[in-house]
């Protein structure tokens, strides 16, 4: 199983003036919610511990990674690897993404480890409920964050999904 999780950062905090009803898609995924992310599979953990990760920019893409390594039309029975990578703003470290027939490995560049392994599917809903759950508490933090057309056309794109065996 797939755990994910973040982290808001004291030390880059959102400027106060911020007007989150209107704070445009590139403000949302690069300027705010800075912080740290964490992703754990069957214990193993890649993390990061850098402070300044856009966490919603993160969940964002990573729900557009898990699609992008869907687009074979063979699906789950594709023997062929398909690969993407997350790259973080201020670093050259990347997330890198590999999938097999219905096996998506994910390894971070910063750590010198096994890459960890999990069933797509598993990942798509993961994905989905990290970045449907990590809206809500933004929104619950930031006043007018809920009427912000950005948050709304993101939340449309990546509603949850029941579980796919």
């Amino acid at each position: 199983m797939i755990e994910l999780g973040y982290s808001l950062s004291n030390r880059f905090p959102d400027p106060p003036q911020t007007d989150y009803s209107s704070a445009g898609t590139r403000a949302l995924r690069h300027d705010l919610f800075c912080g740290d992310v964490f992703l754990a599979v069957d214990g193993r953990e890649l993390s990061t511990a850098w402070g300044w990760v856009p966490v919603l920019d993160f969940a964002w893409a990573l729900c557009d990674i898990v699609e992008q390594l869907d687009r074979d039309p063979a699906g789950g029975r594709s023997s062929r690897l398909q690969t993407a990578a997350l790259d973080f703003t201020e670093s050259a470290d990347l997330l890198r993404f590999s999938r097999r027939f219905n096996w998506v490995e994910i390894q971070a560049d910063w750590v010198d480890e096994e890459p960890l392994t999990i069933r797509h599917p598993v990942l798509r809903h993961e994905a989905r409920d990290f970045l449907q759950d990590l809206v809500a508490d933004l929104v619950d933090m930031h006043e007018g964050l809920d009427r912000n057309a950005a948050v709304w056309e993101l939340q449309s794109r990546f509603p949850r999904l029941p579980l796919q065996p």
